[in-house]
C-alpha cells in the first residue's frame, strides 16, 4: 500500500533551515579567534562547522522522504545497535576532559549517545503503539520499556554524561506519560530511581560544586565552577537590546572558553542582542508549536507519538541550554539543537527533524491539489497486528 502523501510542514523546515544558517555565523564569530591561535585559520572550526550542516540538511531532505512507518520494525535493532555503541564507547572511546564519550572511526568521531537518544524514542513509540492498553500492566507493558531505558541511561551516565543521562531519562519518562503508562508505576519507579542518582551526584566532587554554586553555597561560588556561566551573562548585558554587532564580540576573544559550544547563545546575546536571542526562541517555538499541531493529525498512534517525542527532544534541550546561559539552570554540557557547533547533535537532530517532516506530509495539513476526477480519497487500512514486542 503506498502511503498518502501532502506537502511538508513548511515552518518545521523553514525554522531549522534558519537556524543552521544563523549558526555559521555565530560559529564562525566564536570560533574565528581560537581557530586562528590553533590552525592559523580563523575559519577552520566554521568550515568543518559548514560541512556538518551540509550533511545535516542532505539528511532531513533523505529522511523525509522516507515513510515513517518503515522505522517501527527497525526501532529494537537500532536500540540495539546503540546499546552496543555505548558499551564499545566505554571500552575503546577516547578521552576528552575526564569524560569517554565519543567514538572514532578512521578519522571521523561521533557522540554515540545522541544516536542512543533517538534510537530508545523511537522504540518506545513503537512500543507504546503496539502496547495500547498493555502498556498499563506492570509485568508485560512497564517493565519491558522501562529496562530499556534503564540500560541506555546507565550506559550513558557511565561514561560520565549525567546532563545526557539525565535528559534521556526524563524524555523517556515524558513519553511514557504520554503514552497513558499508569502514574503510580512511574512515581514508584522514580522514588526508587532517587537513592541511586543521588550517589550519582555524590561520586563526583565537581557535580556538587556545580550545584551548590548553583544555588550559592560553598567556597566555590563565583570563582572557577561559575566562571563560564558568569563571563555568558556578562555577553548578555554587554548586547542589550540590539547588540554589539557581528564579529564583535570581546566575551568570545578574552572571557568565554570554547563559547562556540555549549555557551554559543551568550554570542547571540552579546552580538546580536536582546532582537537576536528572541528570533532563536521563536524559531524553536515554531518547531514546538508545529510539532505538537502535527502530533496531532498525524495518521496512526505511531507517528503521534514520534512527532511528540522528537518535538520534545530538539524543544527542551534549546529551552534547557538557553537557560542554562543566562543562569536559570545549573551548568550542564548540553548543546542548542542545530545552533552549538558540533557533528553528532546536527546530524541525529537533522535525521529526526526529516522524519518529523515526513509525518507532517502524511496528515491533512498541506494537502495536494487534485483536479476533480483525477483522484479519490480511499479509507485508510487498519494498522495490521504487531504481536509482543519487548
Amino acid at each position: 500500500m503506498k502511503s498518502k502523501r501532502n506537502h511538508i510542514d513548511l515552518a518545521t523546515l523553514t525554522s531549522v533551515l534558519m537556524l543552521m544558517v544563523l549558526s555559521l555565523g555565530v560559529v564562525y564569530s566564536a570560533s574565528s579567534t581560537m581557530a586562528f591561535e590553533k590552525w592559523g585559520s580563523s575559519s577552520k572550526l566554521m568550515l568543518l562547522h559548514l560541512v556538518k550542516v551540509v550533511i545535516g540538511f542532505g539528511a532531513i531532505i533523505v529522511f523525509m522522504n522516507i515513510d515513517y512507518k518503515k522505522y517501527k520494525k527497525l526501532t529494537k535493532p537500532a536500540l540495539i545497535v546503540a546499546v552496543i555503541l555505548l558499551g564499545v564507547t566505554l571500552a575503546l572511546g577516547g578521552e576528552l576532559k575526564g569524560a569517554t564519550r565519543f567514538l572514532r572511526i578512521g578519522g571521523f568521531s561521533f557522540q554515540p549517545s545522541d544516536f542512543a537518544k533517538y534510537a530508545l524514542i523511537f522504540h518506545i513509540c513503537a512500543l507504546l503503539s503496539t502496547k495500547k492498553e498493555r502498556i498499563r500492566d506492570f509485568k508485560t507493558g512497564f517493565l519491558p520499556v522501562t529496562i530499556w531505558i534503564g540500560v541506555v541511561t546507565v550506559l550513558v551516565l557511565a561514561q560520565p554524561n549525567f546532563s545526557n543521562g539525565s535528559m534521556i531519562l526524563a524524555l523517556s519518562f515524558v513519553m511514557l506519560f504520554i503514552g497513558r503508562v499508569k502514574l503510580t508505576h512511574m512515581a514508584l519507579t522514580i522514588l526508587a530511581l532517587l537513592p541511586a542518582l543521588i550517589g550519582y551526584m555524590l561520586s563526583a566532587p565537581y557535580r556538587m560544586r556545580r550545584i551548590l554554586a548553583y544555588i550559592g553555597f560553598g567556597e566555590e561560588t563565583g570563582s572557577k565552577v561559575n566562571y563560564q556561566l558568569w563571563q555568558g551573562i556578562i555577553g548578555f548585558g554587554n548586547g542589550g537590546i540590539f547588540g554589539v554587532g557581528p564579529g564583535e564580540s570581546k566575551q568570545r576573544d578574552f572571557f568565554l572558553p570554547e563559547s562556540y559550544g555549549d555557551f554559543v547563545f551568550s554570542i547571540v546575546g552579546e552580538e546580536y542582542g536582546l532582537i537576536g536571542t528572541l528570533l532563536i526562541l521563536v524559531l524553536f517555538l515554531t518547531i514546538m508549536l508545529r510539532g505538537m499541531k502535527i502530533a496531532k493529525h498525524a495518521p496512526d498512534e505511531f507517528g503521534r507519538y514520534l512527532a511528540v517525542g522528537i518535538t520534545a527532544s530538539i524543544t527542551l534541550y534549546a529551552l534547557i541550554n538557553a537557560g542554562v546561559t543566562v543562569g536559570i539552570l545549573p551548568t550542564t554540557g548540553l548543546p542548542m539543537p542545530f545552533v552549538s557547533y558540533g557533528g553528532s547533535s546536527i546530524l541525529f537532530s537533522s535525521l529526526a527533524v526529516g522524519v518529523l517532516l515526513n509525518i507532517s506530509s502524511q496528515t491533512d495539513l498541506h494537502p495536494r491539489f487534485v483536479l476533480p476526477g483525477f483522484g479519490k480519497k480511499e479509507p485508510p487500512l487498519p494498522e495490521p497486528a504487531v504481536g509482543r514486542v519487548y
